[in-house]
């Protein structure tokens, strides 16, 4: 078995898959010491690194709606388990973002608007 013909949008997976999780990760360590603009900052980069590694992901599915054999390797399901691992972790970064920022609004004023 050599190598996959389609190994660069399989990389693209893994390289923005992983850089998009890893932003998303900063996001929420900034959050967590207040620093909410540096926050959404790490989240709009792994907003950006997860549209790239879509883009890599619609250029596997439109080779292989065209009719054109795509092999599943076990490197393009690992690029899978990045882009699926990268989008949880952006859903769940904003959500955390909202709960620390819930947090210091309680912690500064004794209550909390959205409750």
């Amino acid at each position: 078995m050599g190598e996959p013909v389609n190994l660069e949008a399989i990389m693209g997976l893994i390289m923005h898959g992983g850089d998009a999780k890893g932003n998303a990760v900063e996001a929420i360590r900034a959050a967590k010491t207040g620093n909410f603009e540096g926050a959404e900052a790490f989240l709009e980069k792994a907003h950006q690194a997860l549209k790239i590694a879509h883009q890599s992901q619609t250029a596997l599915l439109a080779e292989e709606a065209a009719g054109h054999s795509i092999e599943v390797s076990l490197l393009m399901v690992h690029g899978q388990d990045h882009l699926m691992n990268a989008i949880t972790f952006l859903d769940m970064a904003k959500e955390t973002l909202d709960l620390y920022r819930r947090i210091e609004e309680i912690e500064r004023t004794g209550r909390c608007k959205h409750v």
